[in-house]
C-alpha cells in the first residue's frame, strides 16, 4: 500500500501540472497552435535527454523499434496539436475531458493491433464514453461551433493510438525515457518548419507563459512516469481524472468559465465509465461469471 500511495500522490501531482499547463497555454493568448506545441515538447525533450545522459544511456535505437516509434510520435504530435487547439477554443475543462477519451480509444487500437481481447463490460464503457463526449461537444449542424470539440475528441483518439504504441514498445523492452526523448524530439523537429514560417512575435508575458507551459508539461510527464513505476495503471489510472477537477476550478477562477449542464453531464458519464472500467479491472476476480 505504501508504494501504491506514492503512485497516487504522483498521479495527482501530474494532474495538477497538466491542468496548469493548459491554463498557461490559454493565458499565452492568441499565438499559433504550432508555436505553443513546440514549447510544450521542447522542455520534455531537454529533460528526457538530460536524464538519459545522467544515467549514462546511449541515444541509439534498434531499427526494429523505429516504425512503432514513428507511429507513436506522429499520432502523439497530432494529438497534442488538436488538444492545444481545443484548449484555445473551448472551456479548458471541456478540452481536457475530451482528451481523456484516450484510454477508451486505446482499447480499440489494442484490440485491433495488439490482439488484446475486449470484454463486454469494456464495450459498454466504450459506448458510454462516446455518449459522454457527444454531451460535451453538443454538435449542432446549423453552424460550425462544434468543430473545436470534434478536433479535441480527435486529439484524444490520436493520444489513444499513441499510448497503444507506447504499450507495444514497453512490452518489447524499450525503456520509457528513450520513448519520451524520441517522441519529443520528433515532435519539435516536425513542428519547427511551421513555427518558423508562421512565427508570431511574443510579448514578455506571453513568452513567460509558454516557458511555464513547457515546464508544467515536463513536470506532468515526469510525475506520471514515476506514478506508474510505483503502481500499475489498473490500480491508479482513475486518479488521472483529478486533472479535470483542477482545470475546472482554475478555469472558473481565472477565466470565469462554467461548463454548461449538458457538458457537466458528459463529464459525469465519462468519469462513470472510467470508474466502471477501473473497478472491473481491479475486482474482476471477485465478480461472478
Amino acid at each position: 500500500m505504501k508504494e501504491k500511495n506514492k503512485g497516487i500522490l504522483f498521479i495527482l501531482l501530474a494532474g495538477f501540472f497538466f491542468a496548469s499547463m493548459t491554463i498557461c497555454s490559454r493565458l499565452s493568448g492568441d499565438l499559433p497552435t504550432m508555436q505553443k506545441a513546440f514549447f510544450r515538447n521542447l522542455f520534455a525533450a531537454m529533460i528526457a535527454g538530460f536524464l538519459l545522459l545522467r544515467n549514462k544511456k546511449d541515444f541509439r535505437y534498434q531499427w526494429k523499434y523505429i516504425p512503432t516509434l514513428l507511429v507513436r510520435s506522429i499520432c502523439g504530435t497530432i494529438g497534442i496539436l488538436c488538444n492545444f487547439y481545443a484548449i484555445d477554443k473551448l472551456v479548458v475543462s471541456d478540452a481536457n475531458i475530451l482528451n481523456k477519451i484516450s484510454p477508451f480509444a486505446a482499447l480499440i487500437f489494442s484490440f485491433f493491433f495488439l490482439k488484446e481481447k475486449m470484454k463486454p463490460i469494456q464495450l459498454f464503457t466504450l459506448l458510454g464514453a462516446f455518449i459522454g463526449a457527444i454531451l460535451v461537444i453538443q454538435p449542432s449542424f446549423t453552424d460550425f461551433s462544434f468543430i473545436p470539440g470534434m478536433i479535441g475528441l480527435f486529439g484524444g483518439i490520436m493520444a489513444g493510438a499513441a499510448y497503444t504504441a507506447v504499450r507495444y514498445l514497453g512490452l518489447k523492452g524499450l525503456e520509457s525515457m528513450k520513448i519520451v526523448f524520441f517522441f519529443s524530439l520528433f515532435s519539435c523537429l516536425s513542428i519547427l518548419p511551421f513555427v518558423i514560417t508562421g512565427y508570431q512575435s511574443m510579448s514578455n508575458s506571453q513568452f513567460i507563459y509558454l516557458i511555464l507551459c513547457g515546464m508544467f508539461a515536463a513536470g506532468g510527464q515526469i510525475c506520471i512516469t514515476k506514478a506508474y513505476t510505483y503502481a500499475p495503471a489498473k490500480e491508479i489510472s482513475i486518479y488521472d481524472y483529478f486533472q479535470i477537477a483542477v482545470s475546472a476550478v482554475l478555469g472558473f477562477f481565472i477565466f470565469d468559465q462554467i461548463p454548461n449542464p449538458l457538458g457537466l453531464l458528459g463529464y459525469a458519464v465519462i468519469f462513470t465509465m472510467s470508474f466502471i472500467n477501473w473497478w472491473n479491472t481491479n475486482h474482476a476476480t471477485n465478480i461472478p461469471h
